[in-house]
């Protein structure tokens, strides 16, 4: 069985000349902005209220795990230097 000269160089994946099958490095950014924007407009953005609620929330409990840890941090303190001091 012959191969032609097209059957063959379609059996090689890669091509066979250098710069074949891989576009140059400003199509590639292209592209790649190109997809950023098509899955940004994907995505379900909250309303200006869910916004706030959000921020209220995550503020709250930052607020209070801060203290937490600071109550905690002073009572250990204390009580180190009760026991060492």
């Amino acid at each position: 069985m012959t191969q032609t000269r097209e059957s063959a160089s379609a059996a090689q994946p890669g091509g066979s000349g250098r710069g074949r099958g891989k576009p140059g490095y400003p199509e590639r950014i292209a592209t790649y902005n190109r997809q950023v924007v098509a899955e940004l407009r994907k995505v379900l953005w909250p309303t200006r209220n869910e916004l706030v609620t959000y921020t209220i929330v995550s503020v709250v409990f930052v607020t209070a795990m801060v203290a937490f840890v600071g109550v905690l941090d002073f009572g250990f303190t204390k009580f180190v230097f009760h026991v060492f001091g």
